[in-house]
């Protein structure tokens, strides 16, 4: 790569969008040329770095997705999925990379992003960091080795603002989990226990959510059968981690082909280990 991509954030003045900002103004491989916001937003037409509070950046905040992507390589999209299907569409329209780290996509709505990746490159997942990544590589490989004699839960925590639960993270830990047991997760996930629900299925995947103070995220897979458990753990203590490998991701899509990709593909965990 013998230039600096242009990179546009979207949700700009959010945790994700100012942590992003941050993480691509103090990169030397990649440069902010959009800042996006909804409309009515009150960063609206303000210079970006001077309303985070700090110095002036030379990027006004925007709500039009179109002028913005129009001069970006890439679009870095940490917002809600009814947003992120439409800058799905100008984004391919730019023929921009679109790194996707929003959750809570129901299946019609991931089918609604096939379209725009036959024309550019999208790299989606629930969690980008390197660490969360292994854990679902491990995640997949244990579930194999071990019968439905162990019952998997994925328990997961997060800060009291998350609006969406499973986390996205714990849905990959669960399909992974799935995958490696050779089953559909929708046809074993158990989730939302209250009253008396009888006893666990055999061969279930369950899903326990925590939501309180300012947690940045912790996932535990446990698989607990007769007389011992295995727990697999990934604790975030730092949302940066999460915009280094985002921006990792959009650098990496500048040389691939349009199609869908995921943090698996960035960092080259593929294959199994």
């Amino acid at each position: 790569m013998t230039h600096k991509p242009g990179i546009v954030v979207t949700g700009a003045s959010g945790r994700m969008g100012q942590m992003l900002i941050r993480t691509i103004c103090d990169s030397d491989r990649a440069h902010l040329v959009g800042a996006l916001e909804r409309p009515g937003h009150d960063w609206l037409g303000r210079d970006v770095g001077e309303a985070m509070g700090g110095a002036a950046l030379g990027v006004p905040v925007t709500d039009d997705p179109l002028e913005a992507f129009a001069r970006a390589q890439a679009v870095i999209d940490f917002t809600a999925p009814e947003a992120t299907l439409e800058f799905s569409q100008i984004a391919a329209q730019a023929r921009a990379v679109h790194v996707i780290g929003t959750t809570g996509f129901s299946s019609d709505q991931l089918a609604a992003l096939k379209p725009a990746a036959r024309h550019a490159v999208i790299v989606r997942a629930g969690n980008m960091s390197l660490g969360v990544n292994l854990l679902v590589q491990l995640t997949r490989k244990v579930a194999a080795a071990l019968d439905v004699d162990f019952d998997i839960e994925v328990i997961e925590a997060h800060h009291k603002h998350k609006v969406d639960a499973p986390s996205g993270t714990a849905l990959m830990l669960g399909e992974a989990a799935a995958e490696g047991r050779g089953v559909a997760l929708d046809q074993v996930s158990e989730r939302g226990r209250d009253g008396i629900t009888g006893a666990r299925g055999a061969g279930a995947i369950g899903f326990s959510a925590v939501r309180g103070g300012d947690i940045v995220g912790e996932h535990d897979v446990l698989f607990a059968g007769e007389g011992e458990r295995i727990v697999l753990r990934h604790v975030a203590t730092d949302r940066a981690i999460f915009a280094r490998g985002a921006l990792k991701a959009a650098l990496w899509g500048q040389e691939k082909q349009p199609g869908e990709y995921d943090m698996v593909d960035v960092l080259g965990l593929r294959d199994p280990i």
